[in-house]
């Protein structure tokens, strides 16, 4: 086209693509294909429809599918911006510097692949990183990791794959100023869970909250895909891989610790608390105290920087169901007394504290009020010890110690209650801080800027309860059938133990009854 055009011609294309970024992209804009080379750029109507977007709206967040050319789309904008405009500044963000150089490499191309007449502008600085243009626009990409763009006034910043960037919500606070007189900013992303900065500023999008427009490009807005497509792409794929590749699923995309089917199953059971008390109305109860009953109490002190809860849960143990919760900020005398007092309508169960620093604090204030059925662990191994024998013992410790070695243990072990629905968990808030329990780097934690208080505790909880009550349990039908055993020899001791693991009980009261007489007529044989 513009070999054949006059010089008048050719200026009033100029001007033409000037003013319309689509215009310049499906007419000039040339990309390189994998097989057939360098080739126009055809774009798609959802694309054209971005680049709309991207000239319209200051603010642009996209939530999309993978391979739609988002990325092809926001380089061609950058192109036409640097060529068309004087003086714009352009930075690139990614969590890894490669992903943000390639970004900057498909913008050099685009203008390099220009027809000679439309490069208004000349490369005048090519670096790997950078490139700037003789009328004094440049671009730059930047791992988030780096200080760059943060003390310049920005004329468009690129975050890309957003839901991926650590830390993201501290590099928008210290961006955020550099765009102030006027700058613009493009975030696209594949989602990557909830509670990111980019789950978050997708939802205040939708709601209208922000400033951000959002759009949404799921796996079928490109024309060419189709179900058979669809089911040839996802054969296999995970759940979670389709969710977050294809589906634009926030809930299902994420490394959560709980599978995200799992925490909606129990979110559609929960209850309110028929009680809501307490000094800050946190202490939620759904079933008051019933003697019959037996419970255990699990607590997690707050560190003491003010960025966390003390928390902890009430399970009644047969049933396995949570039946009170209480999450807040008091002091770690206040929560001492707290949880003296609740323990107290509970009929004093085993109560459960995690030893942190301040941990320590709480269990000695129970110490000295003479809680009586306190959870006691021997140092190094963390088996428990009752707390009449660790009166006697040097090497036992109070509480419950969260290391690297037991954290997995918990974890995997609420994960396992929870994935086969042998718990009842009533609250929300517990449910909803686990939608931000992920895995890190292969460890269990909150994921930045939310709690985990709840989650842990009640993590603590199922495992004690399948553990060392459980055991405690056995070790009492032991003795109990141990008794049984000697009670019904005749001119041996039977060497068959009823109650233990795989073998019925039968009569278990009446047998301990003639163990008991027995063991009274031998103890008086032996003082007489």
């Amino acid at each position: 086209m513009g070999s054949a055009l006059t010089k008048q011609e050719i200026l009033k294309e100029i001007v033409k693509a000037g003013k319309d970024p689509v215009y310049f992209t499906t007419n000039y804009c040339r990309i390189s294909h994998p097989q057939k080379g360098l080739i126009p750029f055809k774009a798609y109507d959802y694309q054209q429809s971005l680049l709309k977007d991207f000239r319209d709206y200051r603010f642009n967040i996209i939530l999309k599918a993978r391979q739609l050319g988002i990325s092809t789309i926001s380089a061609a904008y950058v192109a036409w911006l640097m060529l068309f405009h004087k003086d714009k500044n352009i930075l690139v963000v990614a969590t890894k510097l490669q992903t943000a150089t390639n970004l900057v490499k498909k913008v050099k191309a685009i203008i390099k692949n220009l027809p000679k007449w439309m490069q208004i502008a000349d490369i005048t600085v090519d670096n790997r990183t950078s490139f700037e243009l003789s009328n004094g626009s440049q671009i730059k990409g930047s791992s988030t990791s780096g200080d760059a763009g943060r003390s310049e006034a920005l004329s468009l910043l690129i975050i890309d794959e957003a839901a991926h960037v650590e830390k993201l919500d501290e590099l928008w606070t210290a961006l955020y100023p550099t765009l102030s007189t006027g700058g613009r900013c493009i975030a696209l992303s594949t989602p990557n869970g909830v509670g990111n900065w980019f789950h978050q500023n997708c939802v205040e999008a939708e709601a209208g909250t922000n400033d951000f427009y959002m759009t949404t490009l799921m796996w079928d807005a490109h024309p060419d895909r189709d179900k058979k497509w669809f089911d040839k792409e996802t054969r296999n794929m995970s759940k979670r891989q389709i969710a977050q590749e294809l589906e634009c699923n926030f809930n299902v995309s994420g490394e959560t610790v709980i599978h995200p089917d799992d925490i909606q199953w129990y979110l559609e059971r929960t209850t309110s608390p028929e009680y809501r008390t307490g000094f800050d109305r946190n202490y939620w109860i759904w079933k008051k105290y019933n003697p019959e009953n037996h419970y255990l109490v699990v607590a997690d002190v707050a560190r003491g920087d003010g960025k966390d809860n003390s928390a902890f849960h009430i399970l009644e143990l047969a049933t396995l169901e949570q039946v009170a919760e209480y999450v807040g900020k008091p002091t770690p005398d206040d929560f001492a007394d707290i949880l003296s007092n609740v323990c107290a309508e509970y009929g004093n169960p085993m109560l459960v504290i995690e030893n942190n620093n301040i941990g320590y604090a709480v269990l000695k204030k129970l110490i000295d009020k003479g809680y009586p059925n306190l959870y006691y662990t021997t140092k190094g191994d963390h088996q428990y010890v009752d707390p009449m024998t660790a009166q006697w013992q040097s090497n036992v410790i109070p509480g419950f110690t969260t290391s690297s070695k037991t954290r997995p243990l918990i974890v995997a072990k609420m994960e396992e209650f929870m994935r086969n629905k042998l718990i009842t968990i009533n609250s929300n808030r517990l449910l909803s801080e686990m939608k931000t329990f992920i895995w890190h780097h292969g460890r269990p934690q909150a994921m930045r800027s939310y709690n985990d208080d709840l989650t842990m505790s009640f993590a603590i909880g199922c495992w004690v309860r399948d553990t060392v009550i459980v055991e405690s349990q056995k070790d009492v039908e032991y003795s109990k059938s141990f008794l049984s055993a000697i009670s019904t020899a005749k001119t041996s001791i039977s060497t068959t133990i009823p109650g233990m693991r795989d073998h019925a009980m039968t009569k278990e009261t009446q047998r301990t009854s003639e163990a008991k007489n027995f063991s009274e007529k031998y103890i008086g044989l032996i003082k007489g």
